[in-house]
């Protein structure tokens, strides 16, 4: 109709001043009715949903808004409150930081001297409801065992099947609590992967006389660097938009923090500081600890493009395991030799000055 009208003003006829006048006329009401303000009023839209929900719980709506309102009130305390302690935890850990040492390279022998206190990588975090459907987990009994073969199997079927670029875990909540309260109090150090010489090094060596302590293998050191996030709040077995998020359970429990671990090579780190690329972030998702006493656990290997990725899934599995050997205390007495881990981590932070490559190389030579 529109294309009409315009052809009829564009060839001048007798009704031309008519049909110009009537379409200038309609385009303005119409630019008005487009530009009015629009507004909804969402409380009569869900005027039956909500004298329903009033009537379930034996309520009136203003009593159901009031306990609402009181409700949103409670659960923006209690996240301030948890955003201080976090506030807290960080100042704490940036005070332990500064008796870092700086790392140099495998070959130094001299004390390692101090290391930047803080570092900030973006590394922003994957909902874990965008990975798992946690609205249907919730609504059928699941235990944690079953949860941990769904977040594997998913993984597993990354990558056209292979599962490249990803490594998983879960861990206990316990556990999970030992590890990241050490990675609060030393959120930095260096662990080393081992490179064994190639066949044409060894051949290259064949005849020559070897050198007292050197090795068949050689070693490229990571940095790491632990950081915490917003505790996620209770999932639910069905979202409800009415409810303001809740933060503990009807038995008091609360999700802990989420966290962060990222490993870089050191001589990046070293060259471009806070600028590093991380090769490997590790992410612990707290979201259903409070009901199923598990952390899941996402390592994602950054993309070195096309289907390379920085870092082989052996290399990953062994800086992932090596917040266990150096983060996972004994507890009590127990441990024997697995106190060495804990001895290097203090020593690193609190007294550089004795701390010894050597012996963490000889500490830290794992395999798969």
């Amino acid at each position: 109709m529109h294309r009409r009208v315009l052809s009829r003003v564009c060839c001048p006829s007798r009704n031309s001043l008519f049909l110009s006048s009537s379409f200038s006329h309609s385009y303005i009401w119409r630019r008005t009715i487009t530009n009015a303000p629009r507004t909804v009023d969402y409380e009569s839209r869900y005027a039956e949903k909500l004298k329903q929900r009033a009537k379930e719980r034996g309520l009136s709506v203003e009593e159901l808004k009031a306990k609402a309102r009181e409700q949103e009130e409670e659960a923006k305390k209690t996240l301030r409150e948890a955003r201080e302690k976090d506030r807290e935890n960080k100042a704490a850990a940036a005070a332990s930081a500064q008796g870092n040492a700086r790392v140099s390279t495998a070959e130094s022998t001299s004390p390692a001297p101090e290391i930047a206190k803080e570092r900030k990588d973006s590394s922003p975090i994957k909902p874990l409801s965008s990975i798992l459907n946690i609205p249907k987990i919730l609504s059928t009994p699941h235990t944690p065992e079953q949860i941990s073969a769904l977040w594997n199997a998913y993984h597993l079927s990354r990558s056209g099947g292979t599962g490249r670029g990803f490594i998983c875990a879960s861990i206990p909540l316990p556990l999970y609590e030992r590890m990241s309260s050490i990675g609060g109090k030393y959120p930095a150090f260096v662990v080393p992967l081992p490179r064994p010489k190639t066949t044409e090094e060894l051949k290259e060596q064949e005849g020559k006389e070897k050198v007292e302590g050197e090795s068949d293998v050689a070693y490229e050191f990571y940095f790491l660097q632990w950081d915490f996030h917003e505790a996620p709040a209770i999932p639910r077995a069905v979202e409800d938009p009415f409810l303001p998020p809740k933060r503990t359970t009807e038995d008091g429990k609360m999700n802990p923090h989420v966290s962060t671990v990222l490993f870089t090579p050191l001589q990046e780190y070293k060259l471009r500081n806070s600028f590093a690329t991380p090769y490997m972030v590790l992410t612990h998702y707290t979201d259903l600890t409070a009901s199923h006493g598990v952390v899941l656990l996402r390592g994602e290997i950054t993309a070195g493009g096309g289907e390379h990725f920085l870092l082989s899934q052996a290399d990953a599995q062994l800086l992932a395991m090596s917040i266990q050997k150096f983060y996972l205390w004994a507890e009590g007495k127990e441990g024997g030799n697995e106190r060495e881990g804990e001895r290097l981590l203090s020593l690193f932070h609190e007294k550089p000055e004795e701390f010894k490559w050597e012996e963490l190389l000889k500490f830290a030579s794992w395999t798969l």
